[in-house]
């Protein structure tokens, strides 16, 4: 699957200035069409509205977390093959073993920069 800076970016965050960075760094990557969520389940309501080529999301939300959001998606036929990346303040192992368990695509830890997001996405995109 190629990288196509058209498509649209699904970023889900309960934080406003997270919200905020990420938009910007996939800005200066090139991608135009970003939507955001302030939870996962705003976020799967807006998935089930239109298409995303991607989902950011971070982990700790409520009331769903990014965690739910990413098996509520792999468990819907539709939405399966979406490609998601997990955003979290927190490296512990047994989250990214979880999250590589329910399908996540890649996983960051915060802080991150254009550079590192930029590297992610491109891992996802170049199978």
């Amino acid at each position: 699957m190629a990288l196509d800076l058209q498509m649209p970016v699904l970023v889900v965050d309960d934080y406003k200035t997270m919200i905020r960075i990420i938009r910007n760094l996939l800005k200066q990557l090139g991608f135009q069409d970003i939507d955001d969520a302030a939870d996962g389940t705003e976020a799967l309501e807006k998935m089930k509205q239109r298409r995303y080529g991607l989902v950011i999301s971070d982990w700790n939300m409520e009331p769903m977390t990014g965690y739910e959001l990413l098996k509520q998606v792999r468990s819907d036929a539709g939405l399966s093959k979406t490609p998601f990346i997990m955003v979290t303040a927190e490296s512990k192992t047994e989250n990214v073993i979880a999250a590589k368990k329910a399908g996540v695509n890649n996983y960051i830890v915060k802080p991150f920069n254009a550079q590192t997001l930029k590297g992610k996405i491109e891992a996802i995109f170049s199978d």
